[in-house]
């Protein structure tokens, strides 16, 4: 398929994990992609190894507004167009709010929450012109909580509410905003190597599927919701968890 051709996007943290794995989806549907991290070594890498002139890495931190401000506007200056940003940088910590120190929740709630806000920030007005989309990346910890991940759950609820209101305010205007809540996806978050392993009893009883996902997985769904065939969606936070929302959270019955 080639859903994309003639169309720019941007995916933040594209250097490993689900954003690579979309970067590289965009590029496979005839996208040129815009990769951004704040760890320019891992962007330059995925380029590199991406088909010659379908995509540029313009290292940005989604912590800084000035940073991601000036990434997009040499996105626009490159190409002369902005058709899709991906929201997908993040980080995440551990531990009750007595665990979690002031430093970890500003890092968590600056690079989860606030990164998708300046993204859309300095995006917005280029998609207005487009007619664009953004795909934002919450969890299934923006959909319900965590024992020991409040800062995690705070930002990634931030990310759906969010979501929501963005594609309220400007779906008469022609721009589509959705998000995906992965569940449990093999990154280098959940993985030393990233690769898929045997799951935990206790992760693979909550999943309906039995096992993790995988980060193309996550990367299709982002690609459908930015489609033209999602082209009456805005406002959802689709849940790509392999059955983990579909609980009431009873145990499974013998």
């Amino acid at each position: 398929m080639q859903r994309f051709e003639d169309r720019v996007v941007i995916v933040t943290g594209a250097g490993s994990g689900i954003g690579e794995a979309t970067a590289r989806r965009f590029v496979a549907e005839g996208a040129r992609v815009v990769l951004t991290d704040s760890v320019a070594e891992k962007i330059d890498a995925v380029v590199a190894s991406l088909p010659e002139g379908r995509a540029v890495a313009l290292p940005a931190d989604s912590c800084d507004y000035d940073q991601v401000a000036a990434m997009v506007q040499a996105t626009v200056d490159r190409f002369g167009q902005l058709d899709v940003l991906v929201n997908n940088a993040g980080t995440i910590t551990q531990g009750t709010v007595q665990d979690t120190s002031v430093e970890d929740w500003h890092r968590v709630l600056d690079t989860d929450l606030s990164g998708v806000f300046y993204g859309t920030k300095a995006a917005l007005a280029h998609l207005l012109d487009s007619r664009g989309c953004i795909v934002n990346v919450s969890s299934v910890s923006g959909l319900a909580g965590d024992w020991r991940m409040s800062a995690y759950n705070a930002a990634k609820g931030g990310v759906s509410n969010f979501t929501r209101a963005v594609a309220l305010d400007h779906g008469r205007d022609g721009v589509r905003v959705n998000a995906v809540a992965p569940g449990f996806v093999w990154t280098d978050l959940t993985s030393e190597d990233g690769e898929p392993h045997e799951l935990d009893d206790e992760f693979a009883r909550r999943i309906a599927l039995g096992r993790g996902g995988l980060p193309d997985e996550v990367a299709a769904a982002i690609t459908f919701l930015a489609s033209d065939d999602a082209g009456f969606i805005t406002g959802v936070v689709l849940p790509v968890d392999g059955g983990t929302m579909a609980s009431n959270g009873q145990p499974a019955q013998a």
